[in-house]
């Protein structure tokens, strides 16, 4: 397959479906290989050999070569190269495995059920993983697979994903991981199993000969003897032979050309600082440091930055001249420094003119702003500390990043604002932070910002007006219900007023107007609210709130005995969960219902089985949606005469009422299942489908190469309690062993794979 023809295949693709977000296409390529770089081809041949190992890993520090190897190895033609270069903001699983899946797709058709996993807030270990690990399995031509910068990556759900896909390279293709650590595989076990070859710094560092040629290409003519005394002080570092060669380029001299780097980036930066950095004009130098704040350049940007025209003719000028500036289009309208120059040149430009650093920030953030790139500037923003921008920036692209299922994305920005005591102050923030944890099953946070909400509103004193703040704050109550059903209603009537006043229709307050009516005992008066605010909902969007709409119109129906009506309502649920990509326990639950009366028991069963899967999201932060839910989940139980699987569900309803006592009807409707169950004699074997929701957030773990410490520092757990709960799962799965525990949770559809 032609490079052009890749490219063309990966237009349509991401002009099509595939990502739920705009990718940064360039780092779905490959940086071209320069004119004047040394051929690595024996080490591409030990790499690209037919009875090379599966895995690759380029491990070294800083400046070693390892992009400009795996670069010309994509160069070299054979197999179809799959690229993604790795930055800090792919520290959210979904947004790194978009970037997977989006390279993958380049080589070969990816399945769509991998991007419809990506894009909703599905568990991306009980879900994304597996899809993906299986679609890589299928690819029926030779890839090989790169991730250059893997040591960027501290996110431990993005790292084991990695090791996971190792486990499903197919035959014929090679996973590269390329970075300055070691990657994040069982590495010990690949060596015993002879699937890996590990590339090195010796391997990397250049002998004299490779020396000489690059010294040659970079425009330096020097003697065998002089190549042989650079190649000595600098180990064979490449980036330490190209520094030396543009310093005698620039008029140094031999002695003064190289130290003894060894790869230590602060000799580096004493280096660039005193010899390069000093031997170069002064428009150079500034272009060089000042433009080090910008993860990427281009021309118009780099002239924001430097409040001065020009830019182009330099970054024309460098391309040409320079091998640590890397072209990232082939159009040359994009760039960036290489990751050590500079680190460097930032490190000059934080000694020399301190106070320029934020400022130079601040205006590439302004230039995002103004060309599209909201995201860039919120980070360029961060960097700068230009806090009310970033506060500004966080209340407006939380929401379309949590729809687009980047959750630790955005769960990083309001750490980010936490750390710095700026929630407080920021209704709206707080706000979006309470309302977004509590739909990610993170109840105490989501109280926590409830209360710096509540703390804004309710304190002495004069404060700002901030009208929009104060309808989101009524809302945040309502949908908590953290004072009871009556202080939910009038929470949501203040909403709609406060709504209607600035003008603005919000489908979640007529779903808790709705929502009120019901639990108070009203369900003609909440049928005819969900009825009218549907009609508003579909023109505006908010897909999770018009299925929940719709699942509560068809439980009416159903009480009312209008079957046929509440299929319909219920069928038209599931079509929008389905298209925005969003599961919804609640849909699981009253579809199980139906099909029950109906007489389908397996669809029923199957239903139960899925819903058991976004259960766990299911919390006291949203407690009307978490009883309801279960209630009729323990219906469905019933039943069936799961007696062990509806007496899970009781206990953690009883759990969520203990904290919200006063939800309404739903409150009798859970002594009546009370009731009825401690009727029973029969005491039901614990199988998986008494599950609790503590054991549900662990399972999808177990699929994955974490330890048990590692899993608990991801759930917030003692290893202790997450050992005691994996001992449960194997006992109510019927295993005895953790990939036991998997492969029989697979066998019943509780994990994809």
């Amino acid at each position: 397959m032609t490079d052009s023809s890749m490219l063309a295949r990966a237009d349509r693709a991401r002009d099509v479906r595939r990502s739920a977000f705009d990718l940064v296409v360039s780092k779905l390529r490959h940086p071209p290989t320069r004119r004047g770089a040394v051929d690595r081809s024996p080490l591409i041949d030990r790499l690209a050999g037919r009875e090379s190992p599966p895995i690759v890993s380029v491990v070294a520090p800083a400046g070693y070569g390892k992009t400009t190897l795996l670069s010309q190895w994509a160069e070299r033609g054979g197999p179809a190269f799959a690229w993604v270069s790795v930055d800090e903001r792919d520290n959210d699983p979904k947004v790194l495995l978009s970037y997977v899946a989006a390279a993958l797709e380049r080589v070969a058709p990816v399945d769509g059920r991998v991007f419809e996993a990506l894009a909703s807030r599905s568990s991306v270990p009980g879900s994304v993983v597996p899809r993906l690990a299986s679609a890589f399995a299928s690819v029926t031509v030779p890839v090989v697979l790169v991730l250059d910068d893997v040591h960027l990556l501290s996110n431990r759900q993005c790292r084991a994903a990695l090791s996971v896909l190792a486990d499903h390279v197919p035959d014929g293709s090679r996973l590269v991981l390329a970075g300055r650590g070691e990657p994040p595989l069982r590495v010990a076990r690949l060596r015993a199993e002879g699937r890996i070859v590990e590339i090195g710094p010796g391997d990397l560092a250049f002998n004299p000969a490779e020396a000489a040629a690059l010294l040659r290409g970079a425009g330096t003519a020097l003697g065998t003897g002089e190549v042989a005394v650079l190649h000595r002080r600098t180990e064979g570092w490449p980036v330490g032979l190209y520094l030396a060669a543009l310093y005698l380029r620039e008029g140094g001299s031999l002695g003064g050309a190289a130290v003894s780097f060894g790869g230590d980036d602060r000799l580096v930066s004493e280096y660039v600082e005193s010899e390069f950095l000093e031997r170069i004009s002064r428009r150079q130098r500034v272009f060089l440091t000042r433009t080090a704040v910008l993860e990427r350049m281009s021309a118009s940007l780099c002239e924001e930055v430097l409040q001065a025209p020009g830019s182009a003719a330099a970054l024309a000028e460098l391309a040409g001249s320079n091998l640590l500036l890397v072209p990232l289009d082939r159009r040359g309208q994009w760039y960036r420094y290489h990751h050590l120059f500079r680190d460097m040149l930032l490190a000059e430009l934080q000694r020399a003119e301190p106070g320029l650093v934020p400022v130079l920030r601040r205006r590439a953030a302004r230039w995002c702003l103004r060309n599209g790139l909201p995201e860039e500037a919120l980070e360029y923003s961060m960097a700068a500390e230009d806090t009310d921008t970033a506060v500004r920036l966080v209340e407006e692209r939380a929401l379309p990043a949590f729809r687009q299922a980047r959750i630790a994305t955005v769960q990083r920005w309001f750490q980010w604002l936490d750390e710095r005591n700026l929630i407080e102050g920021h209704p709206m923030a707080a706000a979006w932070a309470a309302l977004l944890a509590g739909q990610t099953g993170r109840p105490a946070e989501a109280e926590r910002w409830a209360d710096v909400v509540d703390r804004w509103q309710y304190r002495k004193g004069a404060q700002p007006e901030d009208p929009a703040a104060e309808a989101w704050a009524a809302v945040l109550r309502a949908v908590m219900c953290r004072h009871g059903v009556e202080r939910m209603r009038a929470d949501a009537d203040e909403a709609a007023r406060r709504f209607a006043a600035l003008g603005t229709a919000v489908p979640v307050v007529a779903l808790c107007q709705g929502l009120a009516q019901l639990l108070s005992g009203d369900p003609q008066g909440a049928d005819a609210s969900f009825e009218h605010a549907l009609g508003i909902g579909q023109k505006i969007g908010a897909p999770d709130v018009l299925a929940d709409m719709l699942c509560e119109r068809s439980l009416i129906a159903m009480a009312r005995g209008e079957w046929s009506l509440a299929g319909d309502l219920v069928g038209q649920a599931r079509a929008i969960s389905r298209q925005a990509g969003t599961e919804e326990a609640l849909v699981n639950a009253v579809q199980a219902r139906l099909a029950l009366h109906r007489g389908e028991v397996a669809t029923a069963q199957q239903e139960l089985i899925s819903a058991q899967r976004t259960r766990p999201l299911l919390t006291y932060a949203y407690p009307h949606l978490a009883v309801q839910t279960r209630l009729e989940l323990s219906r469905v139980h019933l039943a069936l005469v799961d007696l062990a699987g509806a007496r899970t569900l009781l206990r953690e309803i009883d759990e969520v009422l203990g904290r919200r006592p006063d939800l309404g009807i739903l409150v009798g409707e859970a002594k009546a299942l009370r009731d009825r169950l401690a009727a029973e004699r029969a005491q039901g074997a614990p199988g998986a489908s008494s599950l609790t929701a503590a054991e549900l957030r662990v399972l999808p773990l177990l699929a994955t190469h974490l330890s048990f410490p590692e899993i608990g520092a991801e759930l917030f757990l003692s290893p202790h309690t997450v050992k005691s709960q994996a001992m449960s799962i194997y006992r109510k799965v019927g295993a005895s062993s953790r990939s036991q525990a998997v492969a029989r949770s697979r066998e019943l559809a509780l994990l994809e794979g």
